[in-house]
Parts: structure tokens; C-alpha cells; sequence
């Protein structure tokens, strides 16, 4: 079964220098029908200026993954990390007992365009930790990428979950299948295109949850890019 979560019904807020929308509730959004899906807690689509951003806050027992789109991120945090995050970049934060950090936009020109996700962890008050790697535009070309998961196989983040993020790009007409095993459900967030799943219709900023079937079938409709979460039911 798949039910879809039309981008249109998502929640929207406009800061003036932050433009976002929650798939589920956050913040100052509240949707007691969307609070999140399996152990997906958090995917906020945010759109920052250039020079702004988020600064120094807590954040304790989740692991937060930032895919950057469009534009470039700048992290800092209490660990001692400072990096930048950029269109290719997975970085994931396993915030555990507690940490602080700060976001901004790197570019004093450009608009920075984000996928902000967090999962609950299986884990709690574990050591913080700090992970980010790059996948290229070819390995995730036609191809599912594995960009995170609980054993880091393949060369993906480690995450403190019983989850699977994956990541593809698909050209117009492409076609990929992907494998739910039993007990296991899916979360499909279209990042940018269109695309259909098992002949549903998803466009951009769509999100799907997917029970009780086995095998999922996706199409690009045009150029798409598109995250999978495979999740414990």
C-alpha cells in the first residue's frame, strides 16, 4: 500500500531568511495525522539566504542527516567540527548524550537548498559523533546508493538505527526496483523531478509511505532525484 504526502499539505514557514517545509511536525508546525513514519522523525525541505542561518543549539539522542541540494552549508559544533557540506555530501550527526552546533549558509551570494532528516536512535546517550562523505552524481546515475545505514556496508554513514537511506538519480524514462524484505516499510521523498511509484504520481517535495508489499517500482518521469528510507515496519 502506498499513501502519499502531497508536497501542497506539508507544513510552511517563512522566516524571511529561512523558507521550509515539514513533511512532519516540527517546530512550530504541528500535524497530529504526521508525526513522523516508522523511525523517520524529521525531513524539512529549507531553503536559507546567503549569510544566514541557524545558530548555536542543543540537540541530544537522534541521528540527524543534512543532503545538501543546491549551494554549500557551513557545520560547526561542540565536538570540535567544522566542515562544509555541498550537492554530493551525506553528513550525519549522532547528537547522543548532547551536543550544540550551528548551521549557515556558506555563501554570502547564493541561496543553500537542504534536506534536514532525522531518525530516532536505537541507542540513547551514546558518544557524539560526527560522519560526512561524498557520493557522486555517477554512482547514484540509474543506481539506488546506499548513503546510510547501521553497519556503514558499502561505504555509507553509519547511523544508530535498523534503517537504510538510499539516494538516485534517474534520467527521463529510467527504471529502478527495489525489495522490502518482511517487516520492513519504506519512505520515498522526491528531492527534485517527477517520478511515479508502482504508477502513483510524485512530484517534487511528494512523499510516500510505503506497508505491506514487497516490491516498490519507480520511474522517472523527467530527471529526478529521489531518497529511499528502508525502515523496520
Amino acid at each position: 500500500m502506498i499513501a502519499v504526502r502531497p508536497a501542497s499539505e506539508r507544513g510552511h514557514l517563512n522566516f524571511g531568511w529561512l523558507d521550509t517545509y515539514h513533511s512532519f511536525s516540527f517546530g512550530e508546525y504541528y500535524d497530529y495525522n504526521h508525526m513522523g513514519f516508522s523511525d523517520l522523525r524529521v525531513i524539512n525541505e529549507d531553503y536559507v539566504s546567503p549569510g544566514r542561518g541557524f545558530p548555536t543549539h542543543p540537540h541530544r539522542d537522534m541521528e540527524i542527516i543534512t543532503y545538501v541540494l543546491d549551494g554549500a552549508l557551513e557545520h560547526r559544533d561542540s565536538m570540535g567540527t567544522g566542515s562544509v557540506i555541498r550537492p554530493g555530501d551525506v553528513q550525519r550527526m549522532s547528537a547522543g548524550s548532547g551536543i550544540t552546533h550551528s548551521e549557515f549558509n556558506h555563501s554570502k551570494t547564493e541561496l543553500v537548498h537542504l534536506l534536514q532528516i532525522w531518525i530516532m536512535p536505537n541507542k540513547h546517550g551514546v558518544k557524539p559523533s560526527y560522519e560526512q562523505k561524498y557520493y557522486s552524481a555517477d554512482e547514484k546515475r540509474g543506481n539506488l546508493r546506499l548513503v546510510a545505514s547501521p553497519d556503514g556496508s558499502y561505504g555509507s554513514v553509519t547511523i544508530n538505527q535498523d534503517a537504510k537511506l538510499f539516494a538516485t538519480i534517474l534520467s527521463p524514462g529510467q527504471e529502478l526496483t527495489h525489495k522490502l524484505e518482511n517487516g520492513r516499510s519504506a519512505w520515498i521523498q522526491v528531492a527534485r523531478g517527477n517520478v511515479t511509484v508502482d504508477g502513483k504520481e510524485l512530484h517534487h517535495g511528494d512523499g510516500a509511505a510505503v506497508t505491506d508489499q514487497n516490491l516498490l517500482n519507480l520511474i522517472a518521469i523527467d530527471e529526478a532525484e529521489v531518497l529511499l528510507f528502508d525502515l523496520a515496519e
